[in-house]
């Protein structure tokens, strides 16, 4: 049964991982105003953006891992900090040197805190603190830029400072309240079996294990960040009719609320696994749309681009972690979760990568590539539904 310390430590939990999440995305409305008020070019904020990758896969890859063995709190706790580090630093330190590596750092702390503070939540409550988990990080990405946005809008003198203090300061609330939140690990001995990692349970069919988790959530994970960059950067940066802050914070607002709305409706209405089938067609929907909007978009393609694609990113991402959830060993659910966050977060170098083949390939074959595959790994969740590998979901 749960109980009101239970409910009170997964709040707290997803707290962390919310502000993590605004602490990641505030940078894409930051972009803009780094650009005007510090004269930093196009590419370099991008590229930026992408290193950020380069910091968040190895805190990826290590934290959960880290996590199953010493426990949850710790790995959440020095990564939230290590987020705000970084947010700090390009507070004081906002030249181009000092907003690659400012992003680096947080990349390294966002990896670390999301993996263990994902599977944190699945500890403390179960699928439900899995889904919700999903959904508070969307809704993180979600707000942070909106934010940044109207802060940086309305503070004109300190548009290059408020912003970052605003998201330091909230995710070092965040770290303190954790401090009172017990550690956890989940180990093989918690699961019916004890005698393998490959452990059943009685909502399982087959084996759990870490290939079949990743079997089943990386073909998700490719179209989570990749359907949001495509839309808070690609597209946002094409509408030349618009500028500001404001609209990169408008295109996170229509994205990642879609995320979390179509994540409440798939929870409400029980669509069980068939949900990432969805998802993943959704992106390729929404990919035709940017491939058909060309160079300057539309109002309505934007606003359209952006729900679609951020629908598919929602579904996405709640498959993928219930598919972690679900079939992970329990020692193990860290590490996969981690590995699951790798592919999802390959998306945040597309901006860069499309600019950088623009000239040889144009605009609108590489997107058109983006849906073909993306349809692709709709045909391999409806195969794995049929042939029983997602039995238990």
């Amino acid at each position: 049964m749960t109980t009101t310390a239970d409910r009170r430590n997964l709040w707290t939990v997803l707290a962390l991982l919310f502000t993590t999440g605004w602490a990641t995305n505030h940078f894409v409305a930051m972009m803009p105003v780094l650009h005007d008020r510090n004269g930093i070019g196009d590419a370099a904020l991008e590229g930026a953006f992408g290193v950020y990758a380069i910091g968040l896969l190895p805190g990826l890859l290590t934290g959960g891992g880290i996590s199953d063995r010493v426990g949850r709190k710790p790995v959440v706790l020095v990564g939230a900090t290590g987020a705000a580090l970084g947010n700090l630093l390009m507070l004081l330190w906002h030249t181009e040197p000092g907003v690659f590596v400012g992003r680096f750092a947080v990349g390294l702390g966002v990896g670390l805190a999301v993996s263990a503070g994902t599977a944190w939540s699945a500890d403390v409550g179960g699928s439900r603190g899995t889904v919700f988990a999903g959904a508070v990080l969307t809704s993180g990405f979600a707000v942070g830029p909106l934010a940044s946005g109207l802060i940086a809008q309305f503070t004109d003198g300190a548009a290059l400072i408020a912003p970052f203090a605003v998201t330091v300061t909230g995710s070092l609330l965040a770290v303190v309240a954790g401090l009172a939140v017990p550690n956890s690990r989940r180990t093989v001995a918690e699961t019916p079996d004890t005698e393998s990692t490959d452990v059943t349970d009685s909502t399982v069919r087959g084996p759990r294990s870490l290939s079949r988790a990743l079997v089943t959530s990386l073909p998700m994970s490719l179209w989570v960040f990749a359907s949001v960059t495509i839309s808070v950067v690609t597209m946002a940066g094409r509408m030349s009719s618009f500028s500001g802050p404001w609209v990169p914070g408008v295109a996170a607002v229509l994205a990642l609320g879609s995320g979390v709305a179509v994540q409440v409706i798939a929870r409400r209405n029980s669509w069980g696994a068939r949900a990432g089938v969805g998802g993943a067609l959704l992106s390729a929907v929404g990919f035709v749309i940017v491939a058909a909007s060309g160079s300057d978009p539309t109002p309505v393609a934007f606003v359209a681009a952006s729900v679609v694609l951020g629908s598919g990113y929602g579904l996405c991402l709640r498959e993928g972690l219930l598919d972690v959830e679900t079939f992970a060993p329990a020692d193990r659910i860290g590490l996969a979760t981690g590995i699951f966050y790798v592919g999802t977060y390959l998306g945040f170098g597309l901006p860069v990568l499309l600019r950088v083949i623009a000239p040889t390939v144009g605009i609108v074959a590489p997107i058109v590539v983006l849906a073909v595959m993306a349809a692709g790994c709709a045909g391999i969740r409806g195969m794995q539904l049929r042939s029983g590998v997602l039995a238990g979901r």
